[in-house]
């Protein structure tokens, strides 16, 4: 008792209650206010943590310090005073060098589990090729600057020794005033490929420079003056050239092949507008990128990317709606796509997914997508087809390890980050899926499919309140399926129904795997059994996913689950 006297002679406890009190405010406003000043993350976590180690020390100091007539003195009597002064100290030092040891980058969040940060591995050099700016008198070069940044950027795809980030990404700085710097570190590359076309008369003056990250210095630069007759020849030599200033060595027998290039700048651009719509992955998305496809083969015939784009729509569309005729026709685009070129990734892409969402030939999809990626290991997109092939395959690992690289070389591609956060929900890492599908959705918000899947994680994770709120946003395709399953969760017996009603009046034709799930998430197998048959015979594409599909676990021990995967063809 004596102790506890003593400590309230001291106004230990009056000053212990104020702290708190105090402390919490500071907390509070630090959490709303810094922030709204583009502060990083770690400075409202730096104000809890000082208040968290002030706390003993405001005590350590009522107890040694007394308040006298003649002002605030220490006070020899109290018992250990200037241990407890110097322990304080210390403790407070050790903390804070615990926190600040190694800590990476400031400015970034911390890497999640089951994510490693965008990066350059050690020793292989990385780079951006940025769209080069149209100088011309008339600015009705545009199309060309554009079409000589893409080639660039597929020129240096070719190379295994070089990470080269997506057009998808690179492009999305375009008419922004955004320095270097913050592009690279945006990218997490080491250098930025930039430049300018300007054309007088029949003449074109190319200057291309590269910049390093680092320090913002030029590794190089070059000015080419053309005629408008040898133009093309210019964009091997700009990539020769970066390759040298890069230091990387080329295998003796490599060299670089070009993709098949549009003359006509309205074709053009109707399909970089065609990959716009596309990257939504939702079905308005993807009938207005087949609009902006055929108007670009009605104008050039024979641009083999906007076929391969149309294919890619088309399948999309054709698989959420249970669409045979659709599905035919993405299949012919795809093999359009490759006798025209056949040198490029994106037909055996194309190809691969009819083959594995609709055909179900699943040596013939996997033929495709190891051409794929025989001819194009640095696209992104290619390493997202292959992931799903390897999904097939009941290759989880390595399915995530691919999407992680379509990330790394696409890291402002929405459809990378929507399958990486599909991959880490059946691995079971919900916080590593919730961050890929978190950042799908900041570039891409009404991503349907990164909707559905982050609602399924916030499912799995048992928040079935987040998971009905989430899947309330998606498209209605999907969205009642998972708001049958929240609700199913939360107890709503007449709601589970309802949306599920909903969901197979409007959607039963192409929906049939998301009501299998539904059924399956409720507990009813034999329903889900009998949803799974008729994704069968609509050939849903979902049915690839089927072994890794979390929310079919609770039918993996069913007598009829591995007939059906025999039937199937799916590794047993």
């Amino acid at each position: 008792m004596g102790l506890l006297a003593e400590a309230q002679r001291r106004r230990v406890f009056r000053v212990a209650a104020a702290y708190l009190v105090v402390g919490w405010l500071l907390i509070q406003v630090a959490a709303t206010v810094l922030p709204q000043f583009d502060l990083p993350a770690w400075a409202p976590r730096m104000v809890t943590l000082l208040v968290a180690l002030g706390f003993p020390v405001a005590l350590v100091m009522a107890w040694v310090f007394d308040v006298t007539s003649e002002g605030v003195k220490v006070d020899a009597s109290a018992p250990g005073s200037k241990r407890l002064l110097a322990v304080s100290a210390a403790l407070v030092a050790l903390a804070l060098g615990w926190y600040f040891h190694d800590r990476p980058d400031n400015a970034t969040r911390p890497p999640v589990a089951g994510i490693t940060p965008t990066a350059a591995s050690p020793g292989i050099p990385s780079i951006a090729v940025l769209p080069f700016l149209d100088m011309s008198q008339a600015h009705d070069q545009e199309y060309f600057s554009d079409g000589l940044s893409e080639e660039l950027l597929n020129l240096l795809a070719q190379l295994p020794q070089m990470r080269v980030i997506s057009r998808t990404s690179s492009f999305s700085f375009k008419g922004k005033e955004v320095d270097v710097a913050t592009i690279a570190k945006a990218l997490n590359v080491g250098n930025v490929l930039e430049g300018s076309v300007r054309k007088s008369g029949n003449t074109l003056r190319i200057t291309a420079q590269l910049i390093r990250a680092s320090d913002s210095s030029h590794l190089w630069s070059q000015t080419y003056d053309r005629q408008l007759t040898d133009v093309f020849k210019v964009q091997d030599e700009i990539a020769a050239a970066v390759v040298a200033a890069l230091k990387v060595q080329l295998l003796p027998a490599q060299s670089f092949a070009n993709r098949p290039r549009s003359s006509n700048p309205e074709a053009y651009d109707q399909y970089l507008i065609g990959n716009q719509f596309n990257d939504r992955a939702n079905q308005e998305g993807w009938r207005r990128a087949i609009a902006a496809y055929r108007k670009a083969i009605a104008l050039d015939p024979g641009f083999a990317p906007a076929y391969a784009g149309l294919a890619a729509s088309l399948g999309g569309l054709a698989d959420v709606q249970g669409d045979a005729a659709g599905m035919a026709q993405s299949e012919l685009n795809a093999e359009t796509t490759i006798r025209l070129a056949p040198n490029i990734p994106d037909g055996y892409v194309a190809r691969g997914y009819v083959r594995m969402a609709y055909r179900r030939d699943w040596s013939g999809a996997e033929a495709d997508l190891d051409k794929a990626l025989a001819l194009a290991p640095n696209d992104s997109a290619v390493q997202i087809a292959h992931a799903r092939m390897l999904i097939v395959l009941d290759r989880l690992p390595e399915a995530v390890a691919a999407a992680r690289k379509g990330t790394d070389l696409d890291p402002l591609w929405p459809p990378a980050w929507a399958d990486l956060g599909r991959y880490l929900n059946a691995a079971h890492q919900f916080a590593a899926a919730r961050q890929a599908l978190n950042r799908a959705l900041e570039i891409s918000p009404e991503s349907s499919y990164a909707l559905y899947h982050l609602g399924e994680a916030a499912l799995l994770e048992g928040k079935p309140q987040e998971a009905l709120e989430t899947f309330r946003k998606a498209e209605t395709g999907y969205g009642y399926a998972g708001i049958a399953m929240a609700q199913h969760s939360l107890g709503n017996a007449k709601a589970s129904q309802q949306a599920l009603d909903e969901e197979i009046a409007q959607f039963g034709q192409g929906a049939a795997y998301q009501i299998a799930e539904a059924f399956a998430w409720r507990g009813n197998k034999d329903k889900a059994f009998e949803w799974l048959d008729r994704a069968y015979a609509q050939h849903d594409g979902g049915l690839s996913f089927m072994k890794s599909d979390p929310l079919l676990a609770n039918l993996h021990e069913d007598p009829r689950y591995g007939p059906l995967l025999k039937k199937l063809g799916l590794p047993q």
